[in-house]
């Protein structure tokens, strides 16, 4: 059977069970540059209109009951497969969503976290984000982790260069402890990861942390996912049976 997109919603809020809501949400959020070729428009064009499907996705998040939603929007690989100025106006658009948006997500009672190596960003950038975080450190309704220059192979590596700081005896080292030393510290594994644009793998994100995520691909491209695109996920997970291993 074929619906149009608003059937679609209102089929898929009819179904959402609020007790089964998953508690931690993870998306990669692909498809921005095809998006702005199909549309003939630049490739930046593409990314602002990512950022602005991200705020709908984020508030329908929030409304849903999830708790973290952690959303990978420039991996560590992108330094080095894209233009130096297609890596300038991510920044610029990183920065401004940081700062412009700051009232926004206070609003919607967000907390901001940032995993990733940040370190190698232009120094008003870390400013933008720390002053970021501080400010909405005591919201509690939903919390937003934003990977920038971020890799889940490197983040691994350097959660085993942080252990080895602490000289922990080899006994010692588990996958509690791994998981402490890991960006995500504090945060529960994702209980489902979504990829838009219609490609089928998790390049590199949150490869520890995915062990027993559910993932649900779609075919829309970021720039179009909408809040009931969200839910269509949502219903997806629920009708899954989560067995860990057993």
């Amino acid at each position: 059977m074929t619906y149009s997109r608003n059937a679609l919603e209102l089929d898929s809020i009819m179904n959402i069970e609020k007790e089964k809501i998953p508690g931690h949400v993870a998306i990669i959020m692909d498809g921005n540059r095809r998006w702005a070729r199909q549309h003939k428009l630049p490739r930046v064009e593409g990314h602002r209109r990512g950022a602005s499907a991200l705020e709908g996705i984020l508030e329908r998040a929030g409304d849903l009951g999830v708790k973290t939603l952690t959303v990978y929007a420039f991996s560590s690989e992108n330094r080095f497969n894209r233009t130096k100025k297609e890596v300038n106006d991510l920044m610029r658009l990183i920065k401004y969503f940081i700062i412009k948006k700051r009232k926004d997500l206070f609003d919607r009672g967000a907390k901001l976290g940032v995993i990733g190596n940040v370190k190698v960003f232009p120094e008003d950038l870390q400013l933008a984000i720390s002053k970021t975080k501080n400010l909405l450190k005591k919201n509690e309704r939903i919390k937003l982790n934003i990977a920038l220059n971020y890799g889940g192979r490197p983040e691994i590596v350097e959660a085993f260069k942080r252990i080895m700081t602490q000289k922990k005896d080899v006994a010692e080292i588990n996958e509690e402890l791994v998981s402490k030393n890991l960006d995500t510290n504090g945060d529960t594994d994702p209980d489902l990861i979504i990829r838009t644009g219609g490609e089928y793998r998790l390049s590199n994100f949150l490869v520890w942390q995915a062990c027993y995520s559910e993932l649900y691909f779609s075919d829309v491209l970021w720039p179009d996912f909408r809040p009931n695109d969200f839910d269509r996920a949502i219903c997806e997970f629920q009708r899954r049976k989560r067995r860990f291993g057993k």
